[in-house]
């Protein structure tokens, strides 16, 4: 059984309010069909149904994904880690839905692979890369990060990747490259929130070249020593862990050098609360909730908030990047 967790944040915060609205009309228009049907095709499937309703569904959805040997790393000594279950049944990813707990079902039959990755823009060539190439570029480690959503929740996870340096050092920028685009799938047949116009789809992100070849960033292939779950990102997601949860495209499909700075999904859809940065800083409020403290998915019924650290604590390793820069303006 999915069981979706309790939470202090009412649903009209979770998100914003301009697009939960007209998401509400979008849907008491059209009757719910398209994520009810989507849902019913799903479970009627066979292959769902052989899954089962124990926890360990969501261990079985990337079985054709086998990862390399990988090892650990110094990041994130010491710190307690967000139970597996948590981190794969509440998730934001709404090309598979608005709610935290749709992810994790509507995502049962999504393919992660084949896959391919275009890399293209102000590089010496366009070129295309399988997701099997990728997890030749570099050695794979373990990294343990905090992750802080936007909507005032965080979560610590055992990440599987690399440095994003080296699929930069592979895809050969030239020196008018300034900022890197991430673009994620957006297929109608397989992720049935496609099919709502909540977002200008396909989701795109995007960072500084600096930001991109930060040791921190890393592009995620696995959690908890496994393949990353469909509703994680599979079969590969950006990771930045001194940014909002937002800037973690997933299921990237194209990669873009570009000299100008990227408009991102989120500036796009509410340019006075997202901007292009999102750096975690609990000195910029939110509209609609406090940045200054977070609640810890998974740390139990009785568990308060925490407080917000700068950058999420990664202060040391990124603060020089932003010598300078009014961050409440750069939000």
């Amino acid at each position: 059984m999915i069981i979706q967790k309790k939470s202090d944040i009412i649903p009209s915060e979770i998100t914003p309010r301009e697009v939960f609205e007209n998401r509400r009309k979008f849907l008491q228009q059209a009757g719910f069909g398209l994520l009810a049907g989507a849902a019913a095709g799903l479970l009627a499937n066979p292959s769902y149904a052989a899954l089962g309703k124990s926890t360990s569904l969501h261990r079985v959805s990337n079985s054709l994904i086998k990862l390399p040997p990988f090892s650990k790393s110094q990041y994130g000594g010491g710190e307690k880690l967000t139970p597996y279950e948590d981190v794969t049944t509440y998730n934001n990813y709404y090309e598979f839905g608005t709610s935290k707990d749709e992810p994790a079902i509507h995502s049962k039959l999504f393919k992660p692979v084949p896959w391919t990755v275009s890399i293209e823009g102000q590089v010496k060539k366009n070129k295309t890369i399988s997701i099997e190439d990728i997890l030749k570029l570099a050695p794979l480690e373990e990294r343990i990060y905090r992750m802080r959503c936007i909507e005032g929740w965080s979560m610590v996870i055992p990440w599987i990747g690399f440095p994003l340096a080296q699929l930069i050092k592979w895809a050969e920028p030239n020196a008018n490259a300034k900022y890197v685009e991430f673009t994620s799938l957006a297929d109608a047949h397989q992720m049935p929130g496609v099919n709502l116009p909540v977002l200008d789809w396909p989701y795109v992100e995007g960072l500084r070249m600096d930001e991109a070849m930060n040791p921190l960033t890393i592009m995620a292939v696995g959690l908890y020593g496994e393949a990353l779950p469909n509703q994680n990102g599979a079969p590969m997601r950006l990771v930045v862990p001194w940014k909002y949860g937002i800037k973690g495209a997933k299921a990237i499909v194209k990669i873009r050098f570009t000299e100008e700075m990227p408009i991102t999904t989120w500036m796009k859809a509410i340019p006075s609360e997202y901007g292009f940065y999102s750096n975690v800083n609990p000195q910029v409020p939110h509209p609609r909730w406090t940045q200054t403290s977070e609640k810890r998915i998974g740390a139990g019924l009785f568990a308060g908030r925490i407080k917000t650290l700068m950058f999420n604590g990664y202060t040391e390793q990124v603060g020089h990047m932003y010598a300078g820069m009014d961050l409440r303006k750069n939000f």
